[in-house]
């Protein structure tokens, strides 16, 4: 009894996916490395530059992204996704005042990873929509897991809830690591101080 004939796909679909291939790895070139040139502290690379680091011609970028604020679109995603780690992270604190000094460390790792894109998020903002969008999440997500730690009545005090928005923000973060030029170990220990002046001691019992 003969063997059944192997099936073979034909020249044009191989080549159809080596293509598809080659494109898709075009395209993660294209984002590492806009986002290593930011990690870098170019704040705001151009297409020309991203070309380049990624070693692919100028075309090839714009056959994978329609324009530059569709690239600096996969920084609002990297800030989201590291926002959303923060969010899945069970607390083990039974208190409020022990959760949000949690807060504090969690965001202090996050945010030290993420703090670039966010600072070069600030400086192409203006000129973005999807940025501006991206940033206005980003805000409202920060601020909602702060809310959800609060017991309604500490909720209430609107003075409380705001600075704790401010002392508890990537902003925050940054300016203690950037313009203030404190390492992450610093700037993590002046947030708790600040925080716990704020709302106080954990009771005794």
């Amino acid at each position: 009894m003969s063997a059944a004939p192997v099936r073979t796909r034909n020249a044009p679909d191989a080549d159809l996916d080596g293509r598809r291939r080659r494109g898709l790895d075009n395209k993660a070139r294209i984002v590492a490395a806009m986002l290593d040139m930011v990690r870098d502290g170019e704040l705001a690379p151009s297409a020309e530059q991203v070309a380049a680091r990624a070693d692919v011609g100028l075309r090839t970028v714009f056959r994978h992204f329609q324009d530059m604020d569709s690239l600096y679109g996969e920084m609002a995603v990297v800030i989201q996704g590291e926002l959303a780690d923060i969010m899945a992270q069970p607390f083990r604190s039974p208190t409020w005042r022990g959760r949000v000094l949690e807060l504090i460390g969690r965001r202090a790792t996050g945010f030290e990873r993420i703090v670039p894109f966010q600072r070069a998020s600030a400086v192409n903002r203006h000129r973005s929509k999807l940025l501006t969008a991206r940033h206005d999440m980003v805000v409202t997500l920060s601020r909602e897991i702060i809310l959800r730690q609060l017991p309604a009545e500490v909720a209430a005090d609107r003075s409380l809830v705001e600075a704790l928005d401010l002392l508890l923000s990537i902003e925050t973060w940054s300016r203690l690591r950037y313009e203030q030029a404190l390492t992450p170990k610093m700037a993590r220990e002046t947030l708790e101080r600040a925080v716990r002046r704020l709302i106080g001691d954990e009771p005794t019992r």
